[in-house]
Parts: C-alpha cells; sequence; structure tokens
C-alpha cells in the first residue's frame, strides 16, 4: 500500500509538473508573440513616419540655388573642419535622405581670364536629416606629393577663408547613395578618409530613428591625428548595442594606441569585412579612396554578394574606376583612344574648338578654353554639368544614374562622337 500511495504522488506531482511547464510555455509563446507584434508594429510606424517626412521634403524642396548662412565652423582632425548652414530666409528644410550631398556654388575669381567664375563643388551632408540645418565635413586638399597638380581650390577656400556668417548657394540635396529610411535591414557602412560623411549621415539616422537593426561601421584613416569624429563615434559604440564599431590605422603613430584609438593596423580589405561580418545577406555602403572601392566591391563581388547590394559613392575623377564594367560603354576605349578630329561649337560662348582625342571629355576641353561650364562630381552623379546638345551625337564614358534631358548630354563623362553645337 505504501509503494502505491508514493507512486500515485509520483503521478500527481509528474502531472502538476507538466501543467507548470506548459503554462510556462504558453506564457513564453505568448511573451514572444506580443514581442513579434510589437515590432512589427514598430516597423510600420517607422514606415508611415519615413513616408510622411518623405512628402513633407517634397513639399519643402527647391529648384536652383538657394543661399544659407554659415552659423557654426568645427575643426573635427587634422585639416578637416565641419560646416554648419542654415537657411537664410529661415523656412524649414526637407529631410534628405541619409547619405546624398548638396550642391555649391562659388564665385572665384578668374585671374586668367580677368573676370569671376562660378565654380561647382558636391559634398555630402554628414549628419543625419535635419530640419534646422545641414552639415558638411571638409578635408583640405593639397598638392598631391611629386605631381604638379593645384592643391584643392574650394577646400582651402572653405578652410581658409569661408567664415561665420558668410552666405553660400546651395542646391537642394540629391544622390543615390542613400538609405530608404523605411528600410529596417542591417547594413554595412564602409569610410575611408573623409568618405566617412555619408555613411555616418546613414548611421546617425538609423539610430537616431530608434532602429535596432545591426549597423557595422568600419572607417579606415591613416592615423589618430587624421581621426575625425572620434568621440562621436565611440559614444555611439558605447550607447548603442546594434553598432559595432571598427576603426583601422593605415600608418599609426606613437602616440596612437591599439585597442584605445584603433582597432587593426593597415587598410580596410575584404578579409576584415568577411571575418567581422561573416554573412553576405546584407547591404554594403563604401565611399572612401578608389583603390579602397575598387578592391572592397571586387571583394565582395567574389564573395557571393550581389551587385544591387553593394552602393559605393564615385565623386571626382578618382572614383571613375570605380564603375563596373557593365556600367562602360561597349565602344569607350574605341573612341576614346581615336585620332579623330571634330569641330565643337559653343555657340553661347561664340567658340569654336576642335576635339583631338587628347581630353578626356567635353568639359575639360571647354574648361581648358575658359568657357565656364559648372561642373561638380566630375563623375557623371551630381548633374551639374549638364547641357544641351543642339546638333551632333556624343558618347559617355561610363553610364550615368541621372535622368537627364532628352538631346542633353553630362559634359564631365560625355565625349564627341561627331561634329557637335552645344548649348554653352
Amino acid at each position: 500500500m505504501q509503494i502505491l500511495g508514493l507512486i500515485l504522488i509520483v503521478l500527481v506531482a509528474v502531472r502538476v509538473l507538466q501543467s507548470i511547464f506548459f503554462a510556462w510555455q504558453s506564457h513564453i509563446n505568448a511573451r514572444r508573440h506580443v514581442q513579434l507584434s510589437l515590432k512589427m508594429l514598430n516597423e510600420q510606424i517607422l514606415s508611415v513616419q519615413a513616408q510622411r517626412k518623405q512628402i513633407e521634403s517634397l513639399q519643402m524642396h527647391w529648384n536652383g540655388y538657394r543661399k544659407f548662412r554659415v552659423s557654426k565652423k568645427v575643426n573635427e582632425a587634422n585639416n578637416i573642419c565641419s560646416v554648419y548652414l542654415v537657411p537664410h530666409d529661415g523656412k524649414p528644410l526637407p529631410r534628405y535622405l541619409p547619405g546624398q550631398f548638396v550642391t555649391f556654388r562659388f564665385q572665384m575669381p578668374d585671374l586668367q581670364h580677368d573676370q569671376a567664375r562660378s565654380v561647382v563643388r558636391c559634398y555630402s551632408l554628414s549628419d543625419a536629416p535635419r530640419e534646422q540645418y545641414y552639415r558638411i565635413t571638409v578635408k583640405r586638399v593639397p598638392t598631391p606629393t611629386g605631381t604638379q597638380h593645384p592643391p584643392g581650390v574650394i577646400s582651402n577656400y572653405i578652410h581658409d577663408h569661408v567664415k561665420i556668417g558668410d552666405l553660400l548657394d546651395l542646391q537642394a540635396p540629391r544622390g543615390d547613395f542613400a538609405l530608404d529610411p523605411a528600410d529596417c535591414k542591417p547594413v554595412v557602412l564602409i569610410g575611408g578618409g573623409v568618405g566617412l560623411t555619408p555613411v555616418l549621415s546613414i548611421a546617425n539616422a538609423i539610430l537616431e530613428a530608434g532602429s535596432d537593426t545591426d549597423i557595422w561601421f568600419f572607417y579606415g584613416v591613416r592615423c589618430g591625428e587624421d581621426h575625425a569624429m572620434r568621440d562621436h563615434l565611440l559614444r555611439l559604440d558605447q550607447e548603442y548595442e546594434n553598432f559595432h564599431l571598427h576603426v583601422s590605422y593605415s600608418c599609426p603613430s606613437s602616440n596612437d594606441q591599439y585597442g584605445r584609438d584603433y582597432h587593426t593596423s593597415g587598410h580596410i580589405d575584404i578579409e576584415l569585412i568577411k571575418e567581422t561580418v561573416k554573412v553576405t545577406n546584407l547591404d554594403f555602403y563604401i565611399c572612401g579612396p578608389a583603390p579602397m572601392m575598387d578592391s572592397l566591391v571586387s571583394g565582395l563581388r567574389e564573395w557571393g554578394v550581389s551587385d544591387n547590394h553593394i552602393h559605393r559613392e564615385a565623386f571626382g575623377r578618382a572614383t571613375i574606376s570605380n564603375v563596373s564594367h557593365s556600367q562602360k560603354k561597349p565602344d569607350q576605349q574605341t573612341n576614346l583612344n581615336q585620332k579623330t578630329t571634330f569641330s565643337i561649337q559653343f555657340n553661347r560662348s561664340n567658340k569654336n574648338l576642335t576635339w583631338d582625342g587628347t581630353h578626356s571629355c567635353l568639359l575639360d576641353l571647354a574648361l581648358e578654353a575658359g568657357i565656364n561650364i559648372d561642373s561638380g562630381c566630375r563623375a557623371g552623379s551630381c548633374g551639374s554639368c549638364e547641357i544641351a546638345v543642339k546638333s551632333g551625337k556624343v558618347g559617355t564614358r561610363i553610364e550615368s544614374g541621372l535622368s537627364i534631358d532628352k538631346g542633353s548630354c553630362l559634359a564631365c563623362i560625355s565625349y564627341p562622337k561627331s561634329e557637335l553645337i552645344l548649348d554653352a
């Protein structure tokens, strides 16, 4: 009887434990369901908010140039400064997409032709979208070592002459190197040197939106002296669990401390990315020097990352080589290397020039002759140098991602395929 009683007690205890376990399991499942529902609701709210902000931004968008006042200048590192710009008219600003750029127009003296000339430059916005101000971060461009190329005209002008209270002309933000705020997928952000700026804008925007999506942030720079936004990046790394910072110094100095200032020495390469990130089904945003970008884009493709997940910023001549083979025109090299001469008429400037194949594009031909054509990116990305082709045919060195008017061309990437009459 005692044995039977013990068996009954054990059976009852087992049933009680089973009931407790099933109740606990139901509670866990309910919590998971609630958490999943809350996450989906949060994503839907973020998406609706992003769509609303996009509509508001379109309503506040402006055409042409708008006056902005310099409200603040901040030194970020050796020869790197940030410029804060507020609208001179005091009206609200459209909320641009993080990663986009603004186009500036400067009136610079042209001593050779005894007149002022318009110089256009594009700079990425380096902060999350703001309604009160825009921020750019500019590195002074010196004369390249071992060359006779002049130093960067506008970057040096901004460092040496632009001051608080000055008025500057800006076009509205634009650019395809941007993150859709409604996209909640994990991202890998890679910045080399001052290429930090657009990817920092993207990181700030994700984190300030309250998203818990993972961000792997790689920043490559020469040494601590050139390390921009150091305190800000460190704060993000400490404050957000989903922000994973990795800093590489290519040439650390004796004052730079491993582990405190940087995580690895050398350049950012595909092996570092693979070792740190480990998966390929992410979006990769890359901005930096051409060799770094070329190497990483090739490495990511070999690793199995599809082209539609690789986003790269290509401003300036130095980054033209970054364009994929699929973007190049089949007849590009043939036409550029031919010694065929064409007559190029710039009708508004009343100048007739000869194309003999020694220039890389129509923009270079025009500027050498003193014909003032606005230009910014020199890579077919900003649209500043769009001019109408009144007669003749042009080819392009690379495909532009921009939609331009039919019958027009981007002078910075175009060359003649016949005699031309241009409205410039």
